[in-house]
């Protein structure tokens, strides 16, 4: 059903090459189809696949965030000689932080996105039903042809789990995925692109151990190589338990930024870390004032609330009283708070609407630091 033009599509896109092919086509059929015409489904490669995703998932974390610690011992035939040796195992999360990144990279919605992104699902062989109900536009047959594919190379490289996992990372964004993990220099400096610039940072990565020669490493991997003279960079420091090096790019910026670490996630944080400095010290860092071009007393309401949907606080609450004049007429009281501040903002008006406009100004010239006029 599969001529060699599609499998050659397919196979290029996912960015392995099959030495069984009849696998390939067996993970795009549905059940559907073999129901009708007979022959072997995606159904039993789905659960194979499942079982590799998960591992490769797991081998992923390791290398991002695992390391073994390093000891000296006494060599027992030299006196005055050390030698150093790996020991016991930590990692820079906890369990509980590993498995929710773990859930993130595994989740129906990551492995959908992936196959949508690819347009993949256009490719599956299914029966009248399937396709009178065009059920390749669900994500659960969308999860379900990632898991196929991934059970189908898990089987035609014998479970060599390094290719799988190369399949998997160039399908998934695995460094979006964990670079999302939490507060850090991370996701800072990929929001500060992603504001300046529209797109994420470049970061490359590479093996790097202070204790040998890194034959084959880049040239900005080593402190002392030629590439460091030519070029404006900033380098972090290395130690023992260095493994890995990260080198950071950025739109516009005249310097390279250089990490190492024991982890590929530190070596990226570290470098990370430098290019924020950088930025506080050049004053090019992205603030809550950047964030609103014109503040105005007509648009407060709506600017505060832009505000808190970009993360900067929590969404500010208005509480109204209302209240009369000598001669009876109304007047609203409002008061403008956010969990965040330790203080309110009010005020008084013939209407809630314009009490809540001037409350809200108030809260919004505060938490822009402007001057009161």
């Amino acid at each position: 059903m599969f001529d060699q033009e599609r499998i050659n599509d397919i196979q290029n896109m996912i960015g392995y090459t099959f030495k069984n092919q009849e696998l390939l086509e067996q993970a795009f059929t549905r059940r559907s189809y073999s129901m009708e015409n007979g022959g072997e489904n995606n159904e039993i490669l789905e659960f194979i696949g499942d079982a590799a995703l998960n591992l490769v998932a797991v081998k992923i974390l390791r290398e991002e965030f695992g390391y073994f610690n390093k000891k000296k011992q006494q060599n027992p035939n030299y006196y005055y000689r050390w030698e150093t040796y790996e020991s016991t195992f930590s990692s820079d999360k906890d369990e509980g932080q590993l498995t929710e990144i773990k859930k993130r990279i595994v989740r129906k919605s990551t492995l959908a996105d992936a196959i949508d992104d690819l347009g993949l699902q256009n490719y599956l062989i299914m029966g009248r039903g399937d396709r009178k109900k065009h059920v390749e536009q669900s994500n659960s047959t969308k999860e379900d042809l990632f898991e196929a594919i991934i059970g189908a190379i898990a089987l035609d490289t014998s479970w060599d789990i390094n290719t799988i996992q190369e399949v998997v990372e160039n399908i998934i964004d695995i460094d979006d995925i964990i670079g999302s993990d939490e507060d850090s220099y991370i996701e800072e400096i990929q929001n500060w692109s992603l504001k300046h610039y529209d797109v994420l940072p470049d970061y490359s990565v590479c093996n790097y151990l202070p204790s040998e020669m890194n034959f084959g490493t880049p040239d900005w991997a080593s402190p002392n190589s030629m590439w460091t003279l030519m070029h404006s960079s900033k380098r972090g420091e290395f130690d023992s338990n260095t493994k890995y090096a990260s080198l950071l790019a950025l739109e516009d910026i005249p310097c390279w930024f250089i990490g190492y670490g024991h982890s590929k996630n530190m070596a990226r944080e570290e470098a990370s870390r430098l290019a924020y400095e950088y930025l506080d010290d050049q004053n090019r860092l992205w603030t809550i004032q950047d964030e609103i071009e014109n503040p105005c007393k007509k648009m407060a309401v709506n600017q505060l609330e832009i505000l808190a949907r970009r993360g900067y606080f929590s969404l500010p609450t208005y509480d109204f009283y209302e209240e009369y004049d000598e001669d009876g007429n109304p007047i609203w009281r409002c008061e403008c708070h956010i969990s965040e501040e330790d203080i309110y903002y009010w005020s008084t008006a013939s209407s809630k609407k314009d009490a809540k406009k001037d409350a809200a100004w108030g809260m919004l010239k505060h938490v822009l630091d402007m001057e009161e006029n």
